[in-house]
């Protein structure tokens, strides 16, 4: 779906949440989302990322959007089940999860990883999400048809040496997506995981900071699949794990 044109209101009337939603992927998300007529709720650590593009969303004319501003790193169960909550007092319902924020680490040897630094990647990058998501299922269930999207990546697919928990995390994702999509099975809740390739983002460029980044897709590059992903178009796409880009 890397070529699918979604149609200007091929969001309309839905609400969707979208997490690490200040910067990134997750910010060009959220712009394109809204562009496309959804209320998002932006949802991250940093408040003046978030507002900074609460500012963009209402300056182009879209959908108010509403801030999150939370660490998931340092989130409890009860703060998920709260914005559930809230989502649901002030929207009735939810159409669409995005979970975007992840978090690298440090690159190395497996046999050399920080155990806190292990802990900290799994919180946020699995644990965090699972709680999120299941905190969110009822007010999913309220909507005719809900799409939950996890972030997957290559190195979650097939091991990658010196990828360490970040690695793991993402097979952890893999594996959490194909496990809930088939237990929603022929329900109005679909769940997919995107791969978005190499990518102009901060995360690659600590990742790999003697890169040539003119040569990377931009996230404004990746929305296709995003958007195709969210829209009514997928509503029989569930436990797929789709690529953002071409493979090279």
């Amino acid at each position: 779906m890397q070529n699918y044109n979604a149609s200007a209101d091929a969001l309309d009337q839905k609400t969707i949440l979208v997490t690490g939603a200040g910067d990134g992927i997750g910010r060009v998300a959220a712009l394109t989302y809204a562009k496309h007529g959804a209320t998002v709720i932006l949802l991250g650590k940093t408040t003046k990322k978030l507002e900074a593009v609460y500012d963009e969303i209402v300056a182009a004319g879209y959908p108010q959007p509403a801030i999150v501003p939370m660490d998931l790193k340092g989130a409890t169960k009860q703060n998920y089940r709260d914005l559930a909550a809230t989502i649901e007092q002030q929207f009735g319902k939810l159409d669409g999860l995005l979970n975007n924020a992840s978090i690298l680490g440090s690159l190395g040897p497996l046999e050399h990883f920080c155990s806190s630094t292990f802990e900290s990647i799994m919180k946020v990058n699995v644990t965090a999400q699972a709680l999120l998501t299941k905190a969110m299922f009822p007010v999913l269930r309220k909507a005719p048809h809900a799409s939950i999207i996890f972030t997957s990546s290559g190195v979650g697919r097939e091991g990658r040496e010196f990828w360490g928990a970040y690695s793991i995390s993402k097979f952890a994702t893999e594996g959490m997506m194909q496990t809930w999509s088939k237990e929603v099975g022929k329900t109005n809740i679909r769940i997919n995981c995107i791969n978005p390739g190499a990518t102009r983002t901060s995360m690659r460029a600590s990742a790999f900071p003697g890169e040539d980044r003119d040569k990377l897709a931009t996230p404004e590059d990746l929305m296709p699949t995003y958007l195709y992903l969210m829209s009514d178009d997928s509503i029989e796409v569930n436990g797929q794990s789709l690529d953002a880009q071409p493979k090279k």
